[in-house]
């Protein structure tokens, strides 16, 4: 009589295969190497694993700054009421990436250097390549493209449109911006004659400010207003009064 035990179904699937058991070691490897790595990382740095971790945040914080979002802080009162002096903006420097194209109404902080001045500077987009932007109309309001344009939802309180005359054709590829607070602003009105006729060029604008983040009592999302939403495109404004 054969007496040896005959192993059952259970038995069999309960034996790892041998793929499966070189898998569990390949993976158990792995895990032990990556162990071993941060453990001599962490021993060639005074402070060990603290400052490692340290390291890969601050890392991890100037990639988020220099690709991603960048903090900007308002130097001065030009975007009042809305932005005031010592708050601190995101400017989200993906907003004008992959095809898009900064829009009248959008706040962007962009670089002065040969055109304002060595500086980065936060104003307000009022007219974009092929807009004509005229200051003012009868009722004291700016047109762009024929189209009076009502700011008072963001326009510091008192002051008008713009104490200067202006009719400009924004060339091709630049920006034509204000400051909110026109009595307390230099921006493209005040470099007319200036290399540039006061445009920005496209090409220098960091980003769009999209949220004030301190104070927090201040923190908002900062939003495109519709007062451009019926501004017709370039070379098809109708005449409007």
């Amino acid at each position: 009589m054969d007496t040896e035990a005959q192993p059952t179904e259970r038995d069999r699937s309960s034996r790892p295969s041998a793929s499966e058991g070189t898998t569990s070691e390949a993976a158990g490897s792995e895990d032990r190497s990556r162990f071993a790595l941060v453990s001599r990382l962490s021993s060639w740095i005074p402070g060990g694993r603290i400052t490692l971790t340290l390291l890969v945040c601050l890392l991890f914080l100037l990639l988020l700054s220099t690709f991603v979002l960048r903090p900007f802080q308002i130097p001065s009162g030009s975007m009042e009421q809305g932005l005031r002096i010592g708050d601190r903006v995101l400017v989200n420097k993906l907003a004008y990436r992959f095809g898009a194209v900064p829009q009248r109404g959008d706040i962007v902080v962009f670089d002065g250097t040969g055109y304002f001045g060595h500086a980065d500077y936060i104003k307000r987009v009022v007219g974009v390549g092929g807009d004509r932007v005229v200051c003012c109309d009868r009722e004291g309001r700016i047109q762009v493209n024929g189209r009076p344009v009502d700011e008072s939802g963001f326009l510091h309180p008192g002051d008008s449109p713009s104490a200067v005359p202006f009719d400009v054709v924004v060339p091709g590829g630049t920006l034509f911006v204000l400051g909110d607070h026109r009595s307390d602003s230099s921006d493209s009105r005040d470099h007319l004659g200036s290399p540039g006729g006061g445009m920005i060029p496209v090409g220098d604008v960091v980003g769009r400010a999209d949220w004030i983040v301190w104070p927090f009592g201040h923190a908002t999302r900062l939003h495109r207003p519709d007062a451009y939403a019926r501004v017709p495109a370039a070379g098809r404004a109708g005449a409007h009064g």
